[in-house]
Parts: C-alpha cells; sequence; structure tokens
C-alpha cells in the first residue's frame, strides 16, 4: 500500500482490496466527505456480496463498529489525503494489522466518515471457510493483536487457521 502511494500522484488517496467493489458516484463522496471540517479520512459502508442472513449480520455488525468507534477496515475502501498520509508516515511494515495501526493514527487526526454508500467485497472467504469460522479467524488474530501477539506470529496464525478447511 505505501508503494502504491508512493507511485501515485493524486492529492488524494483509496486504498482497495481487489476484491471489492466500489459504489457509482464513489469519488463525488469521496471529495465531500473529505471536504467535511474535522475529517481525517473515510470509508465505505460494507455490503458483502452473496446472499444469507449471516452474511448480513457480519455486515451490520462491521457498518455498527464502523461508525460507532470510527474503525473501518479495509474492505470497506479507506480514503484520506495524501498529505495526511504522508505525515502519519503511511501504513506501518507489518504482516498483518496494518489497517488498524493506521486507523488508530488517523483517529487522533480527525473524524474518519462512513459514506452512506456501500463497497461491495466478495462472500468468497466467507463461503470457503463459513460465516463462524472466518469470524472466529478474525477475532482471534484481533484480540491477539489488541494483547500484544507480535504480528508475524499472528499472520502465521491467520494463514494457518484459513488453509486447515480448504484442505
Amino acid at each position: 500500500m505505501n508503494a502504491g502511494a508512493a507511485a501515485a500522484s493524486a492529492p488524494r488517496l483509496l486504498f482497495l482490496h481487489g476484491d471489492t467493489r466500489l459504489p457509482s458516484g464513489f469519488f463525488r463522496q469521496i471529495l465531500h466527505l473529505l471536504d467535511k471540517p474535522g475529517t481525517a479520512a473515510g470509508a465505505f459502508r460494507l455490503v458483502i456480496a452473496g446472499p444469507g442472513r449471516g452474511l448480513r449480520l457480519i455486515e451490520t455488525l462491521a457498518n455498527w463498529r464502523s461508525r460507532l468507534f470510527q474503525l473501518p477496515y479495509g474492505d470497506q475502501a479507506l480514503f484520506l489525503a495524501r498529505d495526511l498520509f504522508e505525515r502519519l508516515g503511511g501504513f506501518p511494515e507489518i504482516p498483518i494489522m496494518e489497517d488498524a495501526v493506521f486507523i488508530q493514527r488517523l483517529k487522533r487526526a480527525g473524524r474518519i466518515e462512513i459514506s452512506p454508500c456501500a463497497a461491495v467485497t466478495s462472500d468468497r472467504r466467507w463461503r470457503r471457510l463459513g460465516i463462524l469460522r472466518t469470524t472466529l479467524v478474525n477475532q482471534v488474530v484481533l484480540v491477539g493483536f489488541c494483547l500484544g501477539v507480535d504480528p508475524d506470529r499472528l499472520a502465521g496464525w491467520y494463514t494457518g487457521l484459513a488453509r486447515r478447511r480448504s484442505r
């Protein structure tokens, strides 16, 4: 992500997962939200492609988390001004949870706005691992990170836990 930001020339940056689609009119939304006084960054509301109540529950909880605690994750397409990104030193060079660390830095710089427009992310991982397993893997990594487990070890856990089902 840091390499992509360094190669970009625009005054605003957008970090987007490869399996996520932006809403129509996304550029206007980005400009609108970043122009709000006190706003450091923004992200889109999350929608997960695919049917099922479980995915709707995950979306609902993720969107509550994003709005209440200003904690969007990477699949919500984070955007901000280039100069702020550079002032904050970019994303930390760690193998996992780099977006969570960066979000914490951003929160100290100002509000993180969540667009009412939705970015749509693939349900591939939830289908492959199952909703419960995917959620548990994510929570294990998050709790481990909050408890100070080394990010290299967390990346190993994440990969190992995510692979077991697909064998």
